[in-house]
């Protein structure tokens, strides 16, 4: 059964490969397969996206853009840290209600090749945990804080699609996320030793510092001033414990 004929042939590409992915099973989805439910022929698909795969990525392209709207179809709390855990939970959801989808996004993963897909979910994490930074509340970096962050987001993530519904336990979710975020997070640890608390302080203000300014693009230093000013701030945050 094709789809509705008076869609432009492209679209009907889209929506076939679309719906063929999410009804596959994790099953190969051939190029035939999407051109007799398209109503269309393979010339067609070649014409408009150069091959099966390049169909495929302009789903996920339309995926990804669906993925965005759901982490930022929340009003920002003021408290990053609590928005970040928002965005985790967003994240999973989204992988339990579009499955295959989600596994062609970041699932299908070769070996040094980093799909742009999760850079750009990386560049969104960044974004909020650069909020947390200026307001003092990271003890690393935001870049990498959202990378720590979200592969364990996408590792949940795909371990719960790999369960059977009925076994899904979402508390690994949560007890995952809060763990990560506390490691990620300024607040000191229960019993860790007085000495380090002083070093901390320094390291999250110098974070703080240095997401600001380069949030705030200040005029008041020159160029090559503020970029010497951003390297030393760096250092500081990223030196070892004394």
């Amino acid at each position: 059964m094709s789809l509705d004929g008076q869609l432009p042939p492209k679209m009907r590409l889209l929506r076939a490969a679309a719906e063929l992915l999410a009804n596959s099973g994790g099953a190969p989805v051939s190029t035939r397969q999407i051109t007799q439910l398209a109503g269309v022929t393979a010339p067609t698909l070649y014409h408009h996206f150069g091959d099966k795969e390049g169909l495929f990525d302009a789903v996920v392209a339309a995926g990804f853009e669906e993925y965005v709207a759901g982490e930022r179809d929340f009003a920002p709390s003021g408290q990053p840290i609590e928005d970040i855990r928002r965005m985790w939970d967003n994240h999973v959801q989204f992988g339990l209600k579009q499955p295959e989808l989600y596994l062609v996004m970041f699932g299908n993963i070769r070996p040094e090749s980093r799909p742009a897909i999760v850079a750009d979910a990386e560049a969104l994490m960044e974004e909020m945990l650069n909020k947390a930074a200026v307001a003092g509340q990271l003890n690393v970096q935001p870049r990498e804080a959202a990378r720590s962050i979200l592969a364990a987001n996408v590792g949940v993530t795909l371990m719960l699609i790999a369960e059977p519904a009925s076994d899904r336990n979402l508390e690994l979710s949560t007890m995952t996320r809060d763990a990560m975020i506390f490691a990620v997070s300024a607040e000191p640890a229960s019993g860790a030793a007085p000495g380090g608390a002083g070093k901390s302080s320094v390291v999250v203000a110098a974070i703080a510092l240095n997401a600001a300014l380069q949030a705030s693009h200040s005029d008041q230093l020159s160029s090559s001033e503020l970029k010497l000013f951003l390297e030393w701030l760096h250092r500081i945050s990223t030196s070892p414990a004394g």
